[in-house]
């Protein structure tokens, strides 16, 4: 399933016949090619756990180099959250109902800014709300957790206060509040205006009693106002715009990540084969992400991605080809053959 991802193979027959043809190569692994018949068997009959497991289990390793790496430099520790709806074909997958005519499951990931790794994911039914599974998550205190729009939940930003977890996000245009106080902004930039508020919805003041930060700044390339919502006070105006920002980046962000986790075409429809499949896409994420984080070249994921399918199969020191992938292996001295005298 890993050379499914990282050979780009799309099907079962692709991925037992790229492994066939370099079966040579993988006798030192101990392993064979699989029949058609046993992977399919393997996928709808392994427990998908297992894979959950070792994707953990590497996030761990890739964390350690992964400190201290991204762009957008601030003391707290910085998190995203995001969920995407994976669509499915309703005849096919006929468990993962979320239309009449639609199937679908929903991938919950949180990500990492230190290298920006996928560092947690929940699978679920395509119609589960993201703020259904956010509050599951535990974070530790300081930590900043940069969210979607579509997430504002008074009595789950109350939770996250009370943890001593900060939060940024943009404020829904159809958000009810009032204004309980105002604060100073420069004469000179982008800010239009700060206030403090307090959520005035069905229930809000009781859930979620805490004043939230209201930032509105004014995009320098349309114009138009972009309204940030955070609980922490001390933050800059700017500074809680590039952490949203940062949060979808192209070069690092979720962007990039949706980019190379390829997860379609399915090779399997039961609904253990399935998340096997996406288990094991974020597991090659992360091995892809850890090369790029420990090669002194500086890839951009892209390239690697594009350029590593052609070297599964090739002998060669990996860390080598890393950090110089465009110079030839090196020769390897053949022993001199000595003559022996004739004996007379």
């Amino acid at each position: 399933m890993l050379f499914c991802q990282l050979g780009r193979a799309k099907s079962l027959r692709e991925i037992c016949g790229g492994l066939a043809c370099g079966e040579g190569k993988l006798s030192h692994l101990g392993i064979t090619a699989p029949k058609r018949s046993t992977l399919a068997y393997a996928n709808e009959h392994r427990p998908w756990t297992l894979h959950k497991t070792v994707f953990f289990q590497l996030l761990g390793r890739c964390q350690a180099v992964a400190q201290g790496r991204r762009t957008f430099r601030v003391k707290h520790k910085l998190v995203s959250l995001d969920a995407s709806v994976i669509d499915l074909c309703a005849p096919l997958f006929d468990w993962a109902t979320f239309r009449r005519t639609k199937g679908a499951v929903k991938l919950h990931w949180l990500l990492d800014h230190d290298g920006y790794l996928p560092a947690y994911a929940v699978i679920t039914e395509g119609k589960q709300h993201e703020v259904t599974v956010a509050k599951t998550l535990t974070c530790a205190p300081g930590t900043i957790l940069a969210i979607d729009r579509g997430d504002v939940d008074s009595a789950w930003f109350a939770t996250l206060t009370l943890a001593g977890v900060f939060f940024g996000t943009r404020l829904t245009d159809n958000a009810v509040y009032r204004v309980v106080g105002t604060r100073e902004v420069p004469e000179t930039g982008s800010i239009v205006r700060e206030e403090l508020i307090e959520l005035t919805g069905t229930g809000a003041p009781a859930k979620g009693p805490y004043p939230l930060r209201r930032v509105e700044v004014e995009d320098p390339d349309t114009g138009e106002p972009l309204v940030f919502l955070t609980t922490h006070l001390p933050f800059g105006a700017t500074t809680l715009a590039r952490i949203y920002k940062d949060r979808w980046s192209a070069s690092g962000g979720f962007q990039a990540l949706k980019q190379h986790l390829k997860l379609k075409p399915f090779v399997g429809t039961s609904a253990n084969a399935l998340p096997t499949q996406i288990w094991t896409a974020l597991i090659a994420l992360l091995l892809r992400k850890s090369l790029q984080l420990k090669s002194t070249l500086g890839w951009s994921l892209s390239n690697l991605v594009a350029l590593l399918q052609f070297q599964l199969f090739t002998h060669r020191d990996l860390w080598a080809w890393l950090n110089e992938p465009f110079t030839g292996p090196p020769v390897v001295a053949e022993p001199e053959q000595l003559v022996l005298a004739e004996v007379v």
